[in-house]
């Protein structure tokens, strides 16, 4: 099987591009979970890398799972109730778990339908912004099925309960002015300009030291599930680490000096 993941960098910006336009970058082989998996894998320890832009090639974003393969009950659904649920755990779930939990800021343009797990999977990201055309749906009901790779915990935290349970419980499908007015995305542009927008976005972001965007994402990821009590006692902890960081002598430094900072990711 072809790579799925097609992976370009510009300077400290990754872009990752799902690669299998004819089947509108669907998520249907254990092989296309794993090159998330190894790719976190390998950005986690890349400290020169300071954003990531996850996007899809063709006219699509990612349309989810293969319904072919659900209906035939082959490939990633075949099997009985206890294979299929281990299928799931040890192959699209891995996704939510390596993705989600990446310190790199990682930017969704989401350039086309975003279905299923496809919208789940732009959830998983820090920041989505949407052309024109794109399409977003928590489409699981209508397959009969639940979201099985953590929309459920990721949607309502975006966008909230309410809406988040009218997409889950309809399946209905909204466009992207729609997700813009309910923050499900940040921004809307013309589909031509939605690459280099974000590829903007991103560059804005990689201005920034590299260890304090890791250790800002990771109080956001922690600060999702903690009291705030905990999260002062762990902020203190992070806050005296980039103090004495080489990176945070030279913004200090170059802003006194009022000059451009030149950051060595120390």
């Amino acid at each position: 099987m072809a790579q799925f993941l097609n992976i370009e960098r510009t300077g400290n910006v990754v872009v990752v591009r799902m690669s299998s336009p004819d089947t509108r970058n669907a998520l249907s082989d254990p092989s296309q979970m794993q090159e998330f998996v190894d790719l976190c894998a390998e950005l986690r320890t890349d400290h020169s890398v300071r954003a990531v832009v996850l996007t899809g090639s063709g006219k699509a974003f990612c349309a989810g799972g293969n319904i072919k393969d659900m209906q035939r009950r082959e490939g990633i659904f075949a099997g009985s109730p206890y294979e299929l649920r281990d299928t799931y755990r040890n192959g699209i779930q891995k996704i939510p778990l390596c993705l989600y939990d990446l310190d790199i800021p990682i930017i969704a343009a989401v350039n086309g339908a975003a279905i299923g797990a496809g919208l789940d999977l732009a959830c998983m990201c820090d920041i989505r912004i949407a052309s024109k055309t794109a399409k977003f749906a928590e489409s699981f009901v209508k397959l009969g099925i639940v979201p099985g790779d953590g929309g459920a915990w990721l949607l309502p935290r975006i966008i909230g309960i309410p809406k988040a349970s009218l997409m889950a419980f309809t399946g209905d499908t909204i466009d992207a002015e729609q997700a813009l007015a309910w923050g499900l995305v940040e921004q809307v542009c013309e589909p031509d300009e939605l690459e280099s927008e974000a590829l903007a976005l991103a560059a804005r972001i990689a201005e920034n030291p590299g260890h304090a965007l890791r250790l800002c994402k990771r109080l956001l990821r922690e600060g999702q599930h903690m009291r705030l009590d905990s999260l002062l006692e762990l902020s203190a902890a992070y806050q005296s680490l980039a103090h004495h960081t080489k990176d945070h002598e030279e913004a200090v430094t170059s802003f006194v000096e009022k000059r451009k900072p030149n950051f060595l990711d120390q």
